[in-house]
Formats: structure tokens, C-alpha cells, sequence
């Protein structure tokens, strides 16, 4: 890639990278781009100090999306979640808490590359107080089942102090992305643990809705097992690719 980075430089382009490996540092891009004046963005790294969580309430709410694993869309939900909010004429913005949620929002912070006792903190930092009908759309990484991110996950649940979770699951897995020995939980169990998580910084969360990913599924499939889902939790369940957000946010609506 260094050699098509190093082309990229001389036409004139800045290069922006979300990858944990740092464009800044690599000497020759660095060198390449400071002759030519263009600029070099690690997205996924801090560039601010955050603050230790205190935990202390803050006005406004808090929605954030919660998976029983990785990448099952969780980013995609709380992106569907401010659109639809928004187009209701809600008070609501999109909190970023990855490198691709940065690029396509323009900010936030990449949680996972913040030194582990300031996650909370950065968390809070980007969620902070608000007027009482303000919603801040968390962004959701990994999964408190996840034995190789869970303590990211923690760290991002405690910060955002979430008065609603939705939950965000892929049927068709057979076991923990990257983690062939670790089944995914049931749907039960993962938001019983969640809420014992987040309750920890605020007694009254509550989950409002259920995101399912069925792009791995044929409509009559998808549509069958989502009404299963919503008859055993009694919460709202959709995909938010085939059918929208909209009953979900009814219920935020509530909170």
C-alpha cells in the first residue's frame, strides 16, 4: 500500500487511515506529505486528552445500541435511529465511537484506542449534558460477550450512561466473530447483562427495541423470525435496512 499511498500524496491528496497501524509512522509518508503540504489523519486515534468518568447524571437522554456480538450493525442502527428522530422533528444527534462512524460524521472518538481507564470518561466527553429533550444516538462497539472486547464495550455502556438500549443481533451466526469456541448468547440472556451493566451508572435504562440484521436471510425467513423475537421479548424488532426504525423510536418516544 505504500507505494499507491505515497502516489496518492504526490497528486495532492490527503490520506485519512482507520486502521490501528499509524500513517504517522511511517517516515517516508510523513516525509512525502510534509513536502508536499498535504495532510496525514490516524482517524482512529485520540486527538484530545479525555477525563476519568465520574458518573455524575447528566440532563438530556441517551439511546445506545448494544449487540450480542461484533459487527452485527450496530453503527448502521444508530444512524437510522438519528435519521428517523430527526425527520420527527426530535432533538438528536449521532455520537460516534469508531473509525468509520468518524469518517462518515466528521467526529467523535475511536474507543477502542483510548487507554483503558479513560474510556468512560471519553464517552461522557462526547455525550455531555444536553437540554432535557435532547438525544445523544450512541454508537455501540463490540459485545459484553465478546471475550476479546467486552472491556471496551463496559467502558463505552458505563460512559454514555444510557436511559435506552436497543439491541442488535445476526441470526445466522454460529459463534463470536474471530472466536470459533464461543457461541453467541441467547437473546435473553445478553440484555439481562446489559442492563445490569448499564444500570450501574443509571437505575432506570430500559431496552425499547430489538435491530436485527437478516441480510443473510430471505424476506419470508427474516420476517418469520422476527416476529418469533417480538413475541418472546415484547419489544419492537426490525431491520432497519428492510423495514425503517420507526416502531422502535415510538417507544423512545415514551422514555
Amino acid at each position: 500500500w505504500i507505494s499507491v499511498l505515497l502516489t496518492a500524496i504526490e497528486a495532492g491528496m490527503d490520506i485519512a487511515a482507520g486502521l490501528h497501524n499509524k500513517l504517522a509512522d511511517i517516515p517516508e509518508l510523513v516525509s512525502a506529505a510534509e513536502k508536499k503540504g498535504t495532510r496525514l489523519s490516524d482517524v482512529r486515534y485520540p486527538t484530545q486528552v479525555y477525563p476519568v468518568a465520574n458518573g455524575k447524571k447528566r440532563q438530556g437522554k441517551r439511546v445506545l445500541t448494544v449487540g450480542t456480538d461484533c459487527s452485527v450493525g450496530k453503527m448502521y442502527t444508530a444512524l437510522a435511529l438519528e435519521k428517523e428522530m430527526k425527520a420527527r422533528g426530535m432533538e438528536a444527534d449521532f455520537r460516534a465511537t469508531g473509525q468509520t462512524g468518524i469518517l462518515i460524521t466528521g467526529g467523535g472518538v475511536s474507543v477502542d484506542c483510548v487507554v483503558a481507564d479513560f474510556i468512560a470518561g471519553a464517552i461522557e466527553t462526547i455525550t455531555p449534558e444536553s437540554t432535557e429533550e435532547h438525544w445523544d444516538v450512541v454508537e455501540g462497539q463490540g459485545s459484553i460477550f465478546h471475550a476479546s472486547y467486552a472491556g471496551v464495550t463496559t467502558g463505552l455502556i458505563h460512559g454514555s450512561q444510557p436511559d435506552a438500549l436497543v439491541l442488535c443481533h445476526e441470526p445466522t451466526r454460529t459463534h463470536m466473530r474471530g472466536l470459533p469456541e464461543y457461541l453467541l448468547p441467547d437473546l435473553k440472556q445478553c440484555m439481562e447483562a446489559n442492563l445490569a451493566t448499564a444500570r450501574v451508572t443509571n437505575p432506570a435504562v430500559k431496552f425499547v427495541g430489538v435491530s436485527i440484521n437478516t441480510s443473510a436471510m430471505q424476506e419470508e425467513e427474516a420476517l418469520a423470525y422476527m416476529d418469533k423475537v417480538e413475541s418472546e421479548l415484547g419489544l419492537p424488532v426490525v431491520d432497519p435496512f428492510r423495514q425503517g426504525v420507526a416502531r422502535v423510536v415510538d417507544k423512545l418516544a415514551e422514555v
